[in-house]
């Protein structure tokens, strides 16, 4: 059992995962590259975003690999770890949201990082987190299935307990309690990880990033070519408007960055091109578009029906 952070070996994963994605969505979409923008942060460290925008399949997605460091933990950190206020940090981590142009491609989105401190006469003092989750607004229930069998899975070498939490972690946070909804269908969302065992931990965080574009590529190539009208655009770019809010309002990551004096532009790389509110806006009873929120946007076990 391993207890010391490796720092180097996370960072030289998490940019091989970084690589690993890019090429994989590249590949699905068959047109527009991601282009390459590295950028260094005044305050210390830097990243990388890689960004795709106008292809065949994808409107704009983000992949960004960040590493930044500072010698006061930020607000955001240390709200429930007063005793690590004033200690000098390190932050890394991949981040992504996918917007495809198609309505029924869902939007999905990763992130997987890990934080370690070094408080005043103490040991560090590191933890894991991130997850994924996915947002269609035209559902079909095989791919929900899906979606969430390759997290279970992802899970499973970890203890059978692991996949029920983080299911029901990412169904709590990604919730918008203005609305009264969830974002997406959930997922698997974890933080403050830390058995002890540093080898342990950092093989958790690998399974869960390397399962991401396992869950999502399948059903991406299976929805892209599905013929779309305006009336599922619009309803898209409606339905856009909760994943801003979500973001600008409740996300760990968006508050995290600016806070700690991140890049803005690849903060907010994770918005839409284009989004519309619609004032007091109700589906018609019984269309694809009420099936959403009816049956999609609820809390429930998708894998209820299998033998886990």
């Amino acid at each position: 059992m391993s207890q010391q952070p490796d720092t180097e070996a996370v960072k030289a994963y998490l940019l091989g995962l970084q690589e690993t994605i890019c090429q994989r969505l590249e590949a699905v979409d068959g047109k527009a590259p991601f282009i390459r923008d590295s950028w260094q942060r005044p305050e210390g460290g830097g990243g990388i975003s890689r960004v795709i925008a106008d292809g065949a399949v994808f409107e704009k997605g983000g992949v960004n690999f960040s590493h930044v460091m500072g010698d006061t933990m930020p607000a955001s950190a240390t709200a429930h770890r007063p005793h690590l206020a004033g200690a000098p940090w390190q932050a890394m981590g991949v981040s992504l949201v996918i917007h495809p142009e198609n309505p029924y491609v869902p939007t999905s989105h990763a992130n997987v990082r890990f934080f370690i401190a070094t408080p005043k006469d103490g040991a560090p003092v590191y933890w894991f987190g991130g997850g994924y989750d996915l947002t269609p607004y035209y559902g079909f229930d095989e791919d929900c299935i899906e979606w969430h069998r390759t997290a279970r899975d992802a899970c499973a070498p970890f203890g059978e307990e692991v996949y029920p939490r983080y299911k029901q972690w990412c169904d709590d946070y990604f919730y918008l309690k203005h609305r009264q909804e969830p974002r997406g269908v959930g997922g698997l969302f974890f933080d403050d990880y830390n058995t002890g065992d540093f080898d342990r931990d950092f093989a958790f965080m690998q399974s869960v990033g390397n399962s991401y574009v396992e869950a999502y590529e399948p059903i991406v190539r299976r929805r892209k070519d599905h013929p779309w009208s305006e009336r599922e655009r619009e309803f898209q770019l409606y339905r856009r408007g909760r994943y801003v809010e979500f973001n600008l309002v409740y996300d760990r990551g968006t508050l995290f960055g600016l806070q700690s004096g991140g890049r803005t532009e690849s903060i907010l790389m994770s918005l839409p091109p284009l989004v519309r509110w619609d004032y007091d806006r109700h589906p018609e009873p019984g269309s694809e578009e009420a099936r959403l929120t009816e049956h999609f946007l609820t809390a429930r076990n998708w894998l209820e029906d299998e033998h886990a």
